[in-house]
């Protein structure tokens, strides 16, 4: 293979590159928004399909996020690479955020004031009980990721379209004059 490594990485050192860059968070942050305005269809697709992904990087369920923005973005008329790269939004940084806030939400939105919130044991094994435990953790959440995932959604449209919009409007004008250079 071309570009292969010589010595395949351990699964340790994969995972540490998966959780915290080489690099640096700007770095990887900066990357994803190049290649999310390079994407060569309409700003309204890239931004629907970016949209979805961030949506879904709202939802608890942690191995479905780029399966789900993927199919989202195909019923919606979305790009689906921008999909995919709208999950990057999710990250070990912003769970924390969207896991509170979406809890919050949803204990809001199932009446929340009189009723008593579900504890969360973090070290007592909650996740590594039966759904039954769970559920009064996880449907909160994932009824609280609707608004939260909605109003993220809208705020990273609204921000994406114009970006790429620009973007590729300045990349044609710098193509044609290249073009019209080439012509003298």
């Amino acid at each position: 293979m071309l570009f292969r490594r010589r010595e395949a990485e351990s699964f340790l050192a994969r995972l540490r590159v998966h959780l915290w860059p080489r690099r640096s968070w700007s770095r990887s942050t900066r990357y994803v928004v190049h290649r999310v305005r390079r994407l060569s269809a309409t700003p309204h697709a890239v931004a629907l399909g970016f949209a979805a992904g961030v949506f879904v990087s709202a939802t608890p369920f942690l191995g479905t996020h780029l399966i789900v923005a993927a199919l989202i973005a195909w019923v919606i008329g979305g790009s689906m690479v921008a999909a995919v790269l709208g999950t990057f939004v999710g990250n070990p940084l912003t769970y924390p955020l969207f896991w509170v806030s979406t809890y919050e939400v949803g204990h809001l939105m199932l009446g929340g004031g009189d009723k008593q919130k579900a504890p969360i044991d973090l070290w007592g094994g909650d996740f590594q009980s039966s759904l039954d435990q769970l559920w009064p953790l996880v449907k909160p959440m994932t009824l609280g990721a609707f608004p939260v995932g909605i109003g993220l959604a809208a705020l990273s449209y609204v921000l994406v379209k114009p970006t790429v919009n620009a973007y590729q409007h300045r990349r044609r004008a710098l193509t044609a004059s290249r073009e019209a250079m080439e012509a003298r």
